[in-house]
């Protein structure tokens, strides 16, 4: 590499200029784990790429699942939506919605008092199957943006 092009690299280094990452790779499921605070229970769930899941009162919706590749620094993301409807509500409000990423749960965390929600893997298929109670298969009660 030419000494102008490394001093260029370093200044944009310095600058805050984006660094060109590795691509990942989609997965057609997700690793959640959740955490009712109310009883100090967690759960691990998995869920398809275009699937809803109940977790008490919260739906998750994972929109995408997507992991570095295993030469590069390991990093798991999933573009998730949540939202809850509460006991005696027919109306649901939005929880969360956007990329969790499973090695800083902190950077884009979901805020709710009962419930924690975060990612820890994709994965090629599922391990577990989620039980009938947790599957939901009609989306209606998901809230319009």
């Amino acid at each position: 590499m030419k000494k102008s092009n490394f001093l260029l690299l370093i200044a944009l280094l310095i600058m805050g200029a984006p660094v060109l990452a590795a691509p990942m790779i989609d997965y057609p499921v997700v690793k959640i784990q959740a955490l009712d605070k109310s009883t100090a229970r967690t759960t691990t769930l998995e869920a398809k790429v275009g699937e809803t899941i109940q977790y008490g009162s919260l739906f998750i919706k994972v929109q995408a699942c997507r992991k570095s590749e295993p030469l590069e620094k390991p990093e798991s993301a999933s573009f998730i939506q949540v939202w809850e409807v509460p006991l005696h509500s027919e109306k649901s409000e939005w929880v969360f919605s956007g990329w969790m990423f499973a090695s800083s749960p902190a950077l884009s965390a979901m805020d709710h008092a009962v419930y924690d929600v975060w990612v820890l893997d994709c994965l090629e298929k599922t391990g577990k199957k989620v039980s009938p109670k947790q599957n939901v298969t009609n989306d209606s009660d998901q809230p319009n943006l």
